[in-house]
């Protein structure tokens, strides 16, 4: 996944980007919670979950196939607990941790896909989070970015330099990875410093503030209301096909 594409995606004009971010943020606590308390038996019928995220990415049209796959990469975390969880609490509680660690990461792949980063963690410090960890997010969420695009532009300079042909080029180029990465890390941090020093001088004073406040409309609140009754809705039909099936 591109490092813009994200930002990409939380700047659209649907309805669902114009919702207010904590109202969002609550929605997503909410469905979060409905999906831990529900019985790990039901693991054959979690998937229905996954119905609520698709809506809402359908919504904002944000590409499926990208967001499916994106969200995949709790998946190779996920496994080691489930391989964990199988000896002492059966095949049927790992395979429903599996399943709910995908469908959450889906759900807050749709929250983030459609909150700009500072409204999203403007929503967050509004509803009570801690300042400083949400001001190490955003500073991480945007290095992470710079130290990606670094690395880009030292892999094609690479590539033009003719170190990506042949099987004695490839071999010089493993071999130099580490001066490679220390590179990396030396030039990010440049980067990174001249960065803090622009911010410094624009005037930063330890928090990202937005331009207009927002305030809650009665479309957030009905968004909050929709998400619970659907999410409870969900979790019945769950319970009762587990239920029918046993």
């Amino acid at each position: 996944m591109h490092h813009f594409e994200l930002d990409e995606w939380s700047r659209g004009t649907s309805r669902l980007h114009r919702l207010d971010a904590r109202a969002k943020i609550a929605g997503l606590i909410v469905f979060l919670l409905v999906i831990a308390f529900t019985p790990p038996a039901a693991a054959h019928w979690l998937w229905l979950f996954g119905a609520l995220p698709l809506v809402e990415l359908v919504a904002a049209r944000i590409p499926l196939t990208r967001a499916l796959a994106f969200s995949a990469a709790v998946l190779p975390f996920a496994a080691v607990f489930t391989l964990v969880q199988i000896p002492t609490r059966g095949l049927a509680e790992a395979v429903a941790l599996l399943e709910k660690s995908y469908v959450s990461a889906l759900a807050a792949l749709a929250l983030v896909g459609t909150t700009p980063l500072p409204k999203l963690a403007h929503g967050f410090m509004s509803l009570g989070a801690p300042r400083f960890l949400v001001l190490v997010i955003q500073f991480l969420y945007r290095y992470l970015f710079l130290v990606s695009e670094q690395a880009q532009h030292m892999r094609l300079a690479a590539a033009s330099r003719g170190s990506n042909f042949g099987a004695r080029f490839r071999r010089r180029r493993l071999s130099a990875a580490g001066g490679a990465l220390a590179a990396l890390f030396a030039r990010s941090y440049q980067r990174a410093e001249g960065t803090y020093h622009a911010m410094l001088a624009r005037g930063f004073a330890g928090r990202f503030p937005l331009a207009q406040a927002p305030a809650f409309t009665k479309d957030d609140f009905g968004y909050i209301l929709l998400i619970v009754i659907a999410s409870l809705s969900i979790q019945k039909v769950v319970v009762l096909f587990t239920q029918w099936s046993l």
